[in-house]
């Protein structure tokens, strides 16, 4: 499997996070939360994986969440509810992800990264 990349080119974090895995020498296929926004299969699939309920998945301070005024919302949906309102939209996920074999992350917190280093099907 090739490691996936995901993110929204114009938010800062991305940028830092594509930054840190080119510069760690990290392979990965770019693929933008946007125009390809993960689907309902991908997204259970990653979460079931990395041990995460849906929630953890939403990007919590996106303007979208708020607007929709998801954090009620959740409460009373569905798992099944809550990811196919991720994949109905990709602003509505935390990103960036990066997604391998082994490892599954969102957001970007460089220490947690650094166990990418560690799978050595990631590292060119």
């Amino acid at each position: 499997m090739e490691n996936l990349f995901i993110e929204y080119p114009k938010c800062s974090t991305c940028q830092k996070a594509k930054k840190w895995l080119d510069n760690n020498k990290i392979k990965y296929k770019d693929r933008n939360i946007i125009t390809e926004t993960p689907t309902k299969e991908e997204l259970k699939k990653w979460a079931k994986q990395a041990g995460l309920e849906p929630k953890k998945l939403f990007n919590t301070s996106g303007m979208k969440y708020r607007e929709l005024k998801i954090k009620e919302k959740l409460e009373k949906m569905t798992e099944d509810e809550a990811f196919e309102l991720l994949a109905s939209d990709g602003m509505l996920i935390k990103r960036p992800l990066f997604i391998s074999e082994k490892i599954i992350l969102k957001g970007f917190k460089e220490k947690e990264w650094e166990n990418i280093k560690g799978d050595n099907n990631a590292v060119n």
